[in-house]
């Protein structure tokens, strides 16, 4: 096994990035609603479809796989 292969490629990273960014943005986003426990728009319904999104990203991150030369 050759230990300086990474085990993803530079396109699997910056995805996995991109994912975690989407993650915190979503989180940020559940915990500025205004309405009490969370129960408004940015608490039920914005922040939880963005924080999804950054899960599909991270496991198509995950599973991608770059086409070789």
């Amino acid at each position: 096994m050759n230990k300086d292969k990474l085990p993803f490629g530079k396109s699997n990273y910056i995805l996995m990035l991109a994912g975690i960014a989407s993650l915190i943005i979503g989180f940020t986003i559940m915990s500025m609603d205004q309405e009490e426990y969370g129960f408004g728009l940015l608490g039920i319904t914005v922040g939880p479809i963005i924080v999804m999104m950054g899960f599909i990203i991270e496991f198509f991150a995950i599973l991608y796989k770059p086409r070789e030369k």
